[in-house]
């Protein structure tokens, strides 16, 4: 009986994923990978805004994936995993900026010669 229940709640925990959310999270994540790289093979498109175009569809195939493959919504069973997500990105921009800002300023502090 308690095996059943556990199941049961498993079940019903995970009962958003089906293989017609994965299959549009593939098709997506297809579709978001060959239009960048069609752009970059054909070379018509200046390098900036191609560089802007990528950057943007890599946004939205993170999108795609955390909301398709991760299950990552609004729902009050995910709302804890949501808030680690944004932690973690937090976290991640604060040691990617602060890296930068010292990098920055030892470049300008110890080689100012080379800041012209």
């Amino acid at each position: 009986m308690a095996q059943q229940h556990a199941s049961a709640a498993h079940g019903a925990s995970h009962g958003h994923s089906s293989v017609k959310s994965y299959v549009i999270g593939f098709v997506l994540a297809v579709i978001l990978t060959v239009i960048p790289f069609k752009i970059v093979m054909d070379g018509s498109i200046d390098r900036a805004t191609t560089l802007w175009i990528i950057l943007g569809m890599a946004v939205v195939q993170i999108i795609v994936h955390l909301k398709y493959f991760l299950h990552l919504d609004g729902s009050d069973g995910q709302k804890w995993n949501v808030m680690a997500l944004l932690f973690t990105v937090l976290i991640l921009f604060i040691v990617l900026a602060g890296s930068l800002w010292i990098m920055h300023n030892m470049n300008a502090n110890m080689m100012p010669w080379m800041s012209k």
